[in-house]
């Protein structure tokens, strides 16, 4: 009976921790894209608009195989966001790179606040601690227990995203944000690279030391944001 209990007691917790990534990842990738489709909308492409990107209904933006990746690899993309460079007049290049670095910038905030919330939770929880009544609710503990599972899912996944996104690999973020960098030539030509792009990618994470590389920056940037919260808040 024990053993049937404790086998339950795994699936439940397997099942929690299924349905906790899938939210975050839901959101996180939402979140993501529809910041690219706002920033390109106040600039003028109302292209996202029109096609019903500018929501936060993860079922407009998720991209199933990228999904998949960011499951298995920690690392994946959503949909890309429609942008009619035409409709940013004469600063399409850089109304173009400011569009695509909305994306993992909002992912970084939602990273910063998901820290910030995990932090303050954990404050209350020392001080509760020593409350005898709080102690014993059960209730309490769990709920706890749950949302900081919730909140460090949103810090890596968000962090994970956003550092992803920076490859200038069309069709990710970073190769739009590149194209204020080089001539226009040359980014015409590097452009053909974005029908294969994510077979690059995935390659790339499957079979070379890229997905190694990227936790390490992963890493680094929640170590740093982190400090930045425990300076700002007087957090420990």
């Amino acid at each position: 009976m024990k053993n049937l209990n404790l086998s339950f007691n795994n699936s439940l917790y397997g099942l929690g921790m299924f349905l906790s990534n899938l939210f975050c990842i839901f959101l996180s990738l939402s979140f993501h894209e529809f910041s690219h489709a706002y920033i390109a909308y106040k600039l003028g492409d109302n292209t996202a608009k029109e096609e019903g990107r500018l929501t936060l209904n993860p079922f407009k933006h998720i991209d199933a195989l990228g999904a998949f990746c960011l499951f298995v690899f920690g690392f994946g993309w959503a949909k890309s966001v429609p942008i009619n460079t035409n409709k940013f007049g004469k600063n399409y290049k850089r109304n173009l790179a400011v569009a695509a670095f909305a994306g993992p910038l909002s992912n970084l905030i939602l990273a910063l606040i998901s820290i910030l919330i995990l932090k303050i939770l954990n404050s209350f929880t020392t001080f509760s601690g020593g409350i005898s009544f709080l102690k014993n609710l059960d209730t309490i503990q769990n709920l706890t227990i749950r949302t900081r599972m919730i909140l460090k899912d949103l810090i890596f996944t968000n962090i994970s995203i956003a550092v992803f996104n920076f490859i200038p690999l069309p069709p990710l973020d970073g190769s739009k944000m590149l194209n204020i960098f080089i001539p226009e030539k040359i980014y015409n030509k590097f452009l053909f690279l974005e029908n294969y792009g994510y077979l690059i990618l995935f390659f790339l994470l499957e079979f070379t030391s890229l997905k190694v590389s990227l936790n390490k920056i992963v890493i680094y940037i929640y170590k740093n944001f982190e400090k930045i919260i425990n300076t700002l808040f007087f957090l420990k």
